[in-house]
């Protein structure tokens, strides 16, 4: 590649992240995804969004591929006030708040349709969970969808519980730590932007993610099967420093909740075409796709009881709240 192209390149990827000259107000946004992950894509709907209405007063840099924290690390980043805002997947609030991991209890979201109705804003769910957040310093300004849980592996599905066995699983929160737990395995906390180099140096013998972050990481090239256990719902959210919020004027408020409003809307109606795509990629770069029968499927349920009785136990009476609400869209 000719060194003026590589210069382009550059400058084409760093121009998502620098500001508009002479801008008002400056959001930065920490997302440990790719650009071109439709997470990344969604935050570049959402900045287009708010610098085109807002008429250079503000100012969206996006900051992807970990560049400035991990995911790990953005509820204490934004919740500080050293970043404005983040992307974090919500099981990385269940350190402070045990009860948001509702949305990662095994299957109890088995379908869209109740992935919908849970997560919907002004539900008793997502308003639980919102305000549980607002404890921590931060605002939730959207849900962003991520899709079904998903079990990768090299040679040979991961069929049954049995097949999970004494093997070291790549989880990314606690409640998916007792669900491989429950089924046998060895559960391993490893960030998402450190999947691809766990599953090269086989630091893990299984991997647990999204199938959109299997395009998104080409993980193709370090796994080669995938198993559509759809276990759990995997979000993530949104959050704005609240200090930071509050500060700026009620028309940049609004500017920015109608670009947020309008970015959920887009990634969720979009999900389930995004997870088409990524299935048809990972088949196209020579992973097989493998999809349990309603027999392995039950008997991953019939493993996953104590879970359940490990959230109630941890989860308090939060998550008593929060199961309460689930049980409306059984």
């Amino acid at each position: 590649m000719k060194v003026t192209t590589l210069l382009a390149a550059a400058f084409w990827t760093l121009s998502w992240a620098l500001p508009a000259a002479a801008a008002e107000v400056t959001a930065r946004i920490s997302l440990q995804l790719p650009l071109t992950s439709h997470l990344g894509q969604n935050l570049l709907f959402f900045k287009e969004e708010v610098e085109k209405n807002a008429n250079g007063d503000i100012a969206v840099e996006i900051y992807d591929s970990a560049q400035l924290y991990k995911d790990k690390e953005i509820p204490a980043a934004v919740g500080s006030g050293v970043i404005e805002m983040g992307v974090a997947s919500l099981t990385r609030y269940a350190g402070d708040i045990p009860a948001v991991d509702v949305i990662y209890m095994p299957f109890l979201l088995n379908s869209e349709e109740k992935v919908r109705q849970a997560t919907a804003p002004g539900s008793e769910v997502r308003r639980l969970i919102d305000e549980a957040i607002a404890d921590t310093g931060s605002t939730v300004l959207w849900w962003q969808a991520y899709g079904g849980a998903i079990l990768l592996s090299k040679g040979a599905p991961v069929k049954t519980p049995a097949d999970l066995e004494g093997k070291k699983t790549r989880v990314f929160g606690r409640t998916m730590g007792d669900f491989v737990t429950a089924a046998g395995g060895v559960p391993t906390l490893i960030s998402a932007s450190e999947q691809y180099l766990a599953y090269q140096r086989g630091t893990v013998d299984i991997g647990m993610t999204g199938i959109s972050g299997v395009k998104a990481r080409k993980l193709w090239e370090v796994m080669d099967t995938v198993t559509v256990t759809n276990h759990a719902d995997v979000e993530f959210v949104v959050v704005v420093n609240t200090d930071w919020w509050e500060s700026l004027s009620d028309e940049h408020r609004r500017i920015i909740q109608d670009a947020a409003e309008k970015a959920e809307i887009v990634v969720r109606d979009e999900i389930s075409r995004i997870e088409a795509e990524a299935y048809a990629l990972a088949e196209e770069n020579g992973m097989t796709v493998y999809e349990p029968s309603a027999a392995e499927i039950d008997a991953w349920k019939a493993a996953s009881g104590p879970v359940y009785d490990a959230y109630r136990e941890k989860a308090g009476d939060l998550g008593a709240q929060l199961l309460s609400a689930m049980e409306q869209y059984q």
